[in-house]
């Protein structure tokens, strides 16, 4: 693995990671008051985040690929509490920080190592071609 691949590996991993603990503090401990019960945020803002943990631990660049589809659902909760609720504003940006420092972990990560595997699709360029020349060559 590359150094820059490395770098963003890291960038996601430590987002991710801090992303979690972020969501526990915030949702449990600097709440001041609690509109659902203790499970249900769990269930809704912790466990969303704990399904992919273990192929960004083990840095599988398909993980960290729909890991992005996660983390927009972080990215739009810290946008709509900056924009209605001025209490918690500082609590979103730090959320909006470590969504985005995901996402462009992830994002980068799994394009570079997907490269540095092969894992990448054809053009359809390319596709056409083998087509065209399996079927000539048929006849």
């Amino acid at each position: 693995m590359s150094s820059s691949t490395r770098f963003y590996r890291y960038l996601a991993l430590c987002s991710h990671l801090l992303l979690i603990a972020w969501i526990i503090l915030w949702q449990f401990y600097f709440q001041k008051q609690f509109q659902y019960s203790p499970v249900f945020v769990g269930i809704v803002y912790v466990l969303p985040l704990l399904l992919p943990l273990p192929g960004i631990i083990t840095a599988k660049p398909y993980t960290h690929a729909w890991a992005n589809f996660v983390v927009l659902f972080y990215l739009l909760h810290s946008l709509t509490v900056i924009y209605a609720v001025e209490s918690e504003r500082y609590y979103a940006l730090v959320e909006l920080a470590l969504c985005i420092g995901m996402f462009i972990g992830c994002s980068v990560f799994a394009r570079k190592r997907g490269r540095e595997l092969g894992l990448g699709l054809k053009k359809l360029k390319t596709v056409m071609q083998e087509e065209r020349e399996r079927f000539e060559g048929r006849k």
